[in-house]
Formats: C-alpha cells, sequence, structure tokens
C-alpha cells in the first residue's frame, strides 16, 4: 500500500497526518513568518530616525525582545511537543507557527471529535476523526486572523482621534489594557491549584529580584534575561511541589 494511502477508517493517521501538503503548509507558514520579521525590522530601522534612536539602541532593543522571547518560546516548544502524538509534526508546526494556543487548539479538536462519537488519541481516533479536528483548528485560527485584520484598521482610526482629543490618553491605555490582559490570564490560573498559585508568586518575586538586581549592580542583562529566568525558576518550584 502507497505509504499515503488514505483510509478514512483507519487508525493509524500518519498517512494523513504526515502527507506532503500538510509539510508544504507548514513550511509556507514558517516562511510568511520569516518574511514578516524582515518587514518588521526594516521598518523599525527606518522609523528610528524620526524617534530618535540610534541604531544602537535599535539593535539594543531587538536583542532585548528576543531575548525574552526564549522563555516563551520554550514554553511553547513544551506544549508543541506534548500534542505530537496527537496532530503529529506538520499540522502541530502549523498551529503553534500562526496561533500557538494549544488550549483552543485541543479543545476545538476534542469538540469535533465527540461530534464524530470519538476521542482525541483514543481507540476511536481513525484518520477521518483528526481530519475534521484539524480543520476545526484551522477554521477557529483563520476567525481568529480575520477579526485582528478588520478590527486593526478600525481601531487605529480610533487611536488617532483619540491622540487628537488628549495625547495622553493613548500613553495610558496601552499600559492599562496589557495589564488587564496578563492580570486576568494570571488570575484564571490561580483558581486551578495551590501549585499554580506557588506557581505564580515564585515567578513574580525571580522576576522582581531580576530587575532590583539589574538596576543595583548595572547589570542590564539580567533585565533582558529575567523573563526566562522567572520561567525556569517557577517551573522547576512547580516541578519540586509536585514531585514530592
Amino acid at each position: 500500500m502507497h505509504r499515503f494511502a488514505v483510509d478514512p477508517g483507519s487508525t493509524d493517521i500518519s498517512p494523513v497526518s504526515f502527507h506532503p501538503v500538510l509539510w508544504i503548509c507548514a513550511a509556507a507558514v514558517f516562511a510568511v513568518i520569516v518574511l514578516q520579521s524582515v518587514i518588521y525590522l526594516r521598518a523599525i530601522r527606518k522609523a528610528a530616525g524620526s524617534v530618535n534612536l540610534t541604531d544602537e539602541q535599535v539593535i539594543g532593543s531587538v536583542r532585548r525582545g528576543g531575548i525574552a522571547a526564549i522563555g516563551p518560546s520554550l514554553a511553547v516548544a513544551l506544549v508543541a511537543v506534548s500534542l505530537l502524538p496527537l496532530f503529529s509534526t506538520p499540522a502541530v508546526l502549523t498551529r503553534i507557527g500562526l496561533v500557538g494556543s494549544a488550549a483552543f487548539d485541543v479543545a476545538a479538536a476534542g469538540l469535533a471529535a465527540q461530534s464524530q462519537g470519538a476521542q482525541l488519541g483514543g481507540p476511536t481516533y481513525t484518520q477521518k476523526v483528526f481530519a475534521i479536528g484539524f480543520a476545526a483548528m484551522t477554521l477557529g485560527g483563520l476567525v481568529w486572523m480575520l477579526t485582528a485584520l478588520i478590527l486593526t484598521p478600525i481601531l487605529a482610526k480610533g487611536d488617532k482621534t483619540l491622540r487628537k482629543v488628549n495625547p495622553a490618553v493613548m500613553t495610558v491605555v496601552p499600559t492599562a489594557a496589557i495589564l488587564a490582559a496578563f492580570f486576568t490570564l494570571a488570575f484564571a490560573e490561580t483558581t486551578k491549584s495551590g501549585v499554580h498559585i506557588l506557581t505564580l508568586l515564585v515567578s513574580a518575586v525571580v522576576m522582581g529580584l531580576c530587575i532590583a538586581a539589574a538596576k543595583f549592580f548595572d547589570k542590564p542583562w539580567l533585565r533582558e534575561w529575567g523573563l526566562g529566568i522567572a520561567i525556569f525558576v517557577a517551573l522547576a518550584a512547580a516541578f519540586i511541589v509536585t514531585a514530592k
């Protein structure tokens, strides 16, 4: 039988989940991400002069952003590894590359599987169920991207209007929105268990110590690596507590 022969009733999902079309889609997604990164970097360098930023400041900001992204990226990588048995490599790379929400992906695929009387990863997880689950994840992610595409220009117009009325407002609103978003995410985790509360507190303390140490010892790299350090220490604390 051909390696990629499709049998909707088969519980061997590899002929579908490793299909060349999915590999091409995954490669296309990452090609778009690289292209976007290049465009953003060029835009940053072009706009730097208008806001009195030197090349050293731009490079330092990009470097700090890249370093700060290491911790969250490793968390995403761990999530991706956990999803591999369910969706295989191409689908996981495509989904993580576009949206990066494991909770949404698993929930969407799980509901799609239940609609077929099946369970993710169970004995009834057939090629057909995989295809339906993957379609559900993809459609959900598509709505997210379309929403951002449609609402971004509308919000940009509102931003310009508010700046004309009171420029100080737009210095407060973005900060307040970010704080509210992170507080909401953090508070949602604290309701799950004591370990989640401990993890949150440890990460907050470690991040605070990194910022304070960076200022006291004049070591900017501590501020840059603070997020990654906080994540690793918090995960280590959670592991120690749960291992007992």
